[in-house]
């Protein structure tokens, strides 16, 4: 009898996991395209291919719902920057942030359309988060790179700054993508055009910040 509740146990909770997914990914894609006032729950249950009543069962409220999606969304993005840390190579750590974040605007553009949104409208869901622990974030990585600076492994720069060039350069390509699309004559982004953009990006930071890059032609090499 243990072990069927147990299994009971195991169902049930694979069975939510799998329908939250399935509304998370559907609330993404109507908050991006509609924005928190104008999405509906009947829109999102619809896309997500449930009944109303069954999203509500996940998530009593719209508010609640939105919430869940923002932290998905910065739990992610938070997660990109691991590679910034005391012991690492500024060269190899720099790189490695703004590839992962070209890679998300790549993979999920809808979760930076969503968040664009959010931050456009005054970020009033947001607001105490990014006073909050996203400020903390950008001093504990501003103390990171003002070691870099210290041990002459690159020159100072402005690290806050720094990272609004980052995420503004990274996010356009998701945020922007129509433009871009229309710019380049394109019906849909190609692998290398996003790798054309790391690499343009990742040369002009690492520029900036008295990193030496090898010339192309003895990387090819």
């Amino acid at each position: 009898m243990k072990v069927g509740r147990s299994a009971d146990r195991t169902d049930t909770g694979r069975k939510r996991r799998h329908n939250e997914a399935k509304i998370l990914a559907a609330a993404e894609t109507v908050f991006a395209e509609r924005g928190f006032a104008a999405a509906t729950t009947s829109a999102i249950a619809r896309l997500a291919g449930m009944p109303k009543a069954n999203l509500h069962y996940y998530f009593r409220t719209k508010e609640a719902l939105y919430d869940r999606v923002l932290d998905e969304i910065l739990a992610l993005w938070i997660d990109t920057a691991e590679a910034i840390r005391p012991a690492a190579d500024p060269k190899t750590a720099l790189s490695d942030y703004i590839a992962a974040k070209f890679e998300f605007s790549r993979r999920r553009p809808q979760a930076s359309k969503v968040f664009a949104n959010e931050i456009l409208h005054g970020a009033p869901q947001l607001d105490d988060y990014l006073r909050g622990q996203v400020h903390r974030w950008v001093q504990d990585k501003t103390k990171v790179i003002d070691r870099w600076v210290a041990d002459g492994k690159m020159q100072p720069v402005a690290s806050p700054h720094l990272f609004f060039v980052l995420w503004a350069a990274t996010q356009t390509y998701a945020d922007f993508e129509s433009q871009i699309r229309a710019v380049l004559n394109r019906r849909r982004l190609t692998p290398e055009d996003y790798a054309a953009g790391t690499e343009l990006i990742t040369r002009m930071v690492l520029g900036a910040c008295g990193i030496r890059i090898e010339p192309r032609s003895k990387r090819a090499g």
